[in-house]
C-alpha cells in the first residue's frame, strides 16, 4: 500500500511520462537553442538531389587581399644613368667648373690694376683674352672718361678728269650719334664700331702713332676698312673718281662739369692726327665711283 502510493503520480500518468522533481531547488534545463535555418537555392529546390551546405564559420574564412604598396617613383636626370655614365658626367661638370673659374679669374686680373700677378703672366693673361674675350673698361677705375672723343676722316681723291681732289673732314662720331639719337633699338653698328676700332688703334700705338707689337697693324687696317665704307656712305667719292690716301685724327673735348661744382676744365678741343695711309689696290676698287 505505501509502494503504491509512492508511486501514484508515475502510475496515474502512466509509464511513458517521466516523474519530476517537485523540489524547489531544481533548476530547469536551458532552453535549447534552434538550429538555423538553411534557405535552399533555387537550383537546389529544382534538383532534387542537391546538397545544401551550411556556410563555412566566419574563424575560417581567407582575409581580406592587401593593398598593393606604392611602386617607387622612376629615376630622372643623371641618377637614371648607370654608374660608368655618371662618373662621366661628374668628371665633364668638374672640367667646366673648373674652366669657369679660370675664365672668370682671367677676366678679373685682366680689367684689374697692374699688380704682381698680371706682371709676370701678363702675356698668358692677353692670349687668353685676346680677341674674343676683349674688355673695354677697367675694374675700379679712379677717375672714369670725362672727355668726349669724335673720330673724323678726310680723303685723297684722283678725279676723272685727272686732277687731285682733298675732301673735308667727316665726323664719323656725330654720324653714328644722329642714327642712335631717338633709336630705340639702335643697331651695335652705330653704337660701338668706331668706337671699339678706335680704341684699339689707341691701346696699340705710341704718342707717336707708331704700332705696338703685330697688334698694331691689324688695329691700321681694321680702322682704314671702316673708314673708307663711311666714305662710301656719305658719296665722298664721285663718279669715276677714286681714293688712293685717308687721313684720320680724333678731335677730343672735356665734359663740362655740373653747375654745383667749382671745378674749373678748358673747353679748348685737342687733336690727334694720324698719318696719311695709302688705299691698297683692291680697295680702290671698292671705294670707286667708277671704273679707273
Amino acid at each position: 500500500m505505501a509502494d503504491a502510493q509512492d508511486a501514484g503520480s508515475a502510475a496515474r500518468h502512466g509509464p511513458e511520462q517521466e516523474p519530476q522533481d517537485a523540489s524547489p531547488a531544481a533548476v530547469p534545463p536551458p532552453a535549447a537553442v534552434p538550429a538555423p535555418v538553411v534557405v535552399p537555392s533555387p537550383a537546389a529546390v529544382a534538383s532534387p538531389t542537391a546538397v545544401v551546405s551550411p556556410a563555412p564559420p566566419a574563424s575560417l574564412t581567407s582575409p581580406a587581399p592587401r593593398a598593393p604598396s606604392p611602386s617607387p617613383e622612376p629615376r630622372t636626370g643623371v641618377a637614371a644613368l648607370s654608374l660608368r655614365y655618371q662618373i662621366g658626367a661628374a668628371l665633364a661638370l668638374a672640367v667646366v667648373a673648373v674652366a669657369v673659374c679660370v675664365h672668370i679669374g682671367m677676366v678679373f686680373l685682366h680689367v684689374a690694376p697692374p699688380n704682381t700677378v698680371t706682371k709676370q703672366h701678363g702675356k698668358a693673361i692677353d692670349d687668353w683674352i685676346y680677341p674674343e674675350f676683349e674688355q673695354n673698361w677697367k675694374l675700379f677705375a679712379p677717375n672714369p672718361l670725362q672727355q668726349n672723343i669724335a673720330v673724323q676722316v678726310r680723303a685723297e681723291i684722283d678725279v676723272a678728269d685727272g686732277g687731285v681732289r682733298t675732301t673735308g673732314w667727316y665726323d664719323l662720331s656725330a654720324q653714328d650719334g644722329r642714327a642712335i639719337d631717338g633709336n630705340l633699338l639702335p643697331s651695335h653698328t652705330q653704337q660701338n664700331e668706331l668706337r671699339r676700332a678706335w680704341d684699339f688703334f689707341v691701346a696699340t700705338h705710341d704718342a707717336q702713332n707708331r704700332p705696338v707689337g703685330l697688334r698694331g697693324a691689324l688695329s691700321e687696317t681694321y680702322l682704314r676698312h671702316i673708314v673708307q665704307l663711311r666714305l662710301d656712305r656719305v658719296n665722298a667719292v664721285g663718279e669715276g673718281d677714286v681714293v688712293e690716301r685717308v687721313q684720320v685724327r680724333s678731335r677730343t673735348t672735356n665734359v663740362p662739369p655740373p653747375t654745383w661744382s667749382d671745378e674749373q676744365v678748358s673747353d679748348e678741343a685737342t687733336y690727334r692726327v694720324l698719318p696719311w695711309w695709302w688705299v691698297p689696290g683692291d680697295d680702290q676698287d671698292a671705294t670707286a665711283g667708277g671704273a679707273r
